[in-house]
């Protein structure tokens, strides 16, 4: 068992060790200046909610947003020279009759079109369809009496590399495949898309594109919950232009053990760079269906879940006792151990004088 001093000794560590958490827990308790700023105040009458919402202004562009474009009028400017995987359409007269030459043909890899039996292949890349068509009626020639060919382009191979999904990269740009990267970054979806008209004009004939966003991901909410003294969670979520308080505590699956009912909005500000404060009354929004707090979220909202001070307090004082239980277990394992030891020596002794015939003191 443990000596008397020793018990005085710990009780008084105990007891400084229990003080300590206690005056921290009290701290705990006391509520933040900073984070109470504006939460007293009224509701804020032309905020956008529930029942009140507004349309957002037009969205701006950013990384890394992803834009689906697409081509609706791509013509080359002229001349255009015939490339690799090019797809044109070939009409021949003066040819036989068995194996006509009309259909559309693709330029295959080196340069030429296969015409098919017994035709063979006639090489057409780097010439205009006008020349293509020059080329394959000499070439005709040779075995028909003045054949006549005539060559229309149908599909251009880069064409392809227009269409579909185009991520915003890092820089700001959008890569359009041969024909080069465009800045869309700052841009609305109407200003991106004469952007990438004038660009593709270089290389086009009149263009003309259509731009969308795929996936908003530059334009984001936040909903953080303070972790009860056990680290904050934060959690980003793409913007639409719907959502609101609700939307958000519902998209983390609601209130936790270790949240209280204490919820408001931060609202940054770029023009005179302030921070707007919106409270909101969960018990109302939630059990009496009244909306006057659910606000429309807007881009760059931090909503902000307060813990419960009663649960952080708690695991605050667990985490001032861990030491002291520690020093109380392994003290207490010296201790057992050493009463352990030490019985089995005095046995060992005892059981030695009985056996060596000695005699007891």
């Amino acid at each position: 068992m443990l000596s008397k001093p020793h018990i005085t000794r710990f009780a008084a560590f105990a007891a400084l060790t229990l003080s300590l958490a206690v005056a921290g827990g009290c701290r705990i308790l006391e509520p933040d200046p900073a984070s109470l700023h504006h939460l007293d105040h009224a509701h804020y009458p032309t905020v956008p909610k529930e029942l009140a919402k507004s349309v957002l202004p037009p969205y701006i562009i950013e990384a890394p947003d992803i834009l689906v474009i697409e081509a609706t009028h791509v013509l080359p400017r002229p001349p255009y020279r015939l490339r690799t995987l090019d797809v044109v359409s070939i009409e021949a007269r003066g040819v036989l009759d068995e194996a006509p030459i009309a259909g559309n043909f693709r330029v295959e890899p080196g340069g030429v079109v296969n015409l098919g039996y017994p035709y063979g292949q006639v090489r057409v890349v780097g010439l205009t369809p006008q020349q293509a068509a020059d080329e394959i009626r000499a070439y005709l020639a040779e075995r028909f009496n003045e054949p006549s060919v005539s060559v229309s382009l149908l599909e251009m191979a880069a064409m392809q590399q227009i269409l579909g999904e185009h991520l915003v990269a890092m820089d700001g740009t959008v890569t359009l495949g041969v024909y080069g990267k465009v800045l869309v970054a700052g841009l609305s979806i109407e200003e991106a898309r004469c952007v990438i008209e004038r660009h593709l004009a270089q290389f086009l004939e009149n263009p003309e594109v259509s731009v969308d966003v795929f996936a908003y991901n530059s334009k984001k909410y936040y909903v953080i919950a303070e972790g009860a003294g056990l680290g904050d969670v934060v959690q980003p979520f793409p913007i639409t232009g719907n959502e609101t308080v609700l939307d958000a505590i519902a998209n983390v699956n609601g209130l936790q053990a270790i949240s209280s009912k204490r919820i408001w909005i931060a609202r940054p500000s770029p023009e005179d760079e302030t921070v707007t404060i919106l409270p909101v009354d969960w018990v109302a929004i939630t059990a009496y269906g009244v909306a006057e707090t659910n606000y429309q979220l807007l881009p760059g909202d931090r909503v902000f879940i307060e813990e419960d001070r009663l649960v952080a307090w708690d695991n605050q004082l667990a985490k001032a006792f861990a030491p002291v239980e520690r020093i109380f277990g392994f003290s207490i394992l010296g201790v057992n151990t050493m009463r352990q030891f030490s019985g089995k020596v005095l046995q060992n002794n005892n059981q030695g004088n009985f056996g060596g015939g000695g005699f007891f003191p």
